[in-house]
């Protein structure tokens, strides 16, 4: 006797059989609940909107990234945190390949899931600088690094995802991930990252006042002991 499938699971795979086959346009709601077998209040139940049944997993993936960083040590480095919080994003991928590139590829052809999309990104974004934002609490640029660092770990992580996406899911997809987070981690945990206050001037300027009759070689004297003064250790 073969097993049904859940329910939830069982309008995901209809959905998207739909999809393929007619366009998602053109693949209704009653269509999709007809093919799953189960009534339309059955899928309201499960999916706020068509869009959603797109993107069954994100609500999940959400919740575990946002107790993964509470669940941090005050010991732990912020920024190989919320990596690691992004490679359990790409895990969700993961876990079905064959499903996250037929929505890859739908998404691309459908200017409406792309939008969608992009808001779910935001969302893990804000949960990545919120938390960055309190470990930087006490730093004046506190607030700027964590949005920085939160949209740089956010974009290293699409840019392996969808590298492996557009190979049709070959490789490995943690490898293309690991690549581009580290990226980010060496930037922001390197000594450039934690120089505090604004970056020395490439070029100094000095301005010597001096009487007009001054000979030249005490105005180029005045100039390298002001230079000097300025570089000397205080």
């Amino acid at each position: 006797m073969t097993t049904k499938p859940p329910m939830r699971d069982a309008l995901v795979a209809a959905a998207f059989q739909l999809f393929l086959e007619r366009g998602y346009e053109a693949a209704t709601i009653d269509d999709i609940v007809a093919l799953a077998g189960v009534g339309r209040r059955s899928f309201f139940r499960y999916f706020p909107s068509k869009e959603d049944v797109v993107f069954p997993d994100h609500e999940r993936a959400l919740a575990d990234m946002t107790r993964f960083l509470e669940a941090s040590a005050d010991g732990d480095d912020p920024v190989a945190r919320v990596c690691d919080a992004a490679r359990l994003v790409l895990g969700m991928y993961a876990e079905n390949p064959t499903f996250s590139v037929q929505r890859y590829r739908l998404t691309k052809q459908v200017p409406g899931l792309r939008a969608y999309e992009l808001s779910v990104v935001w969302r893990y974004e804000r949960a990545l600088a919120d938390y960055l934002g309190a470990r930087y609490a006490d730093r004046p640029d506190g607030k700027l690094r964590a949005d920085v660092i939160a949209a740089a770990v956010v974009a290293a992580h699409n840019n392996g995802l969808r590298t492996w996406l557009r190979s049709g899911a070959e490789g490995d997809a943690g490898a293309a991930v690991d690549h581009a987070l580290e990226f980010v981690r060496a930037a922001w945990n390197g000594e450039g990252a934690t120089r505090q206050g604004p970056p020395e001037a490439e070029d100094d300027v000095v301005i010597v006042i001096t009487k007009r009759r001054t000979p030249m070689w005490r105005v180029v004297r005045e100039i390298e002991a002001g230079l000097a003064e300025e570089g000397s250790p205080t």
